[in-house]
């Protein structure tokens, strides 16, 4: 049994939080945890915050052991960016893209 769970909207990037996801991919859910809390970016927390939800839901919903949940899927796409102009010099303006993403994790129990 797999439960899938969306972090929306995040406000970081998905480039920044994919260097997180590859840490935690493929990794019990208490591991995962225990490597994001000691993680040095902010976005870590965000990160955790999202496992912790699959695996509450995993708990909840579908009576599933927490202790023996197990990342099987994990992944960040982009979500739908704020736009904004910076004015520049003799009356230009720079586009400025503040990008956020979406989470994706997908928990199963692990067999053996």
């Amino acid at each position: 049994m797999e439960v899938k769970t969306v972090a929306k909207d995040t406000g970081y990037s998905s480039r920044k939080i994919r260097l997180l996801l590859n840490l935690v991919r493929g990794r019990k859910v208490e591991d995962a945890l225990m490597t994001l809390k000691f993680a040095s970016s902010p976005s870590a927390r965000v990160v955790a915050k999202a496992i912790k939800t699959a695996a509450a839901d995993a708990e909840n919903n579908f009576q599933l052991t927490a202790s023996e949940l197990k990342i099987v899927k994990i992944y960040a796409d982009d979500a739908p960016m704020m736009k904004r102009f910076q004015p520049r010099a003799r009356g230009r303006a720079d586009r400025i893209l503040k990008r956020s993403s979406h989470i994706t994790v997908v928990v199963a129990e692990q067999e053996g």
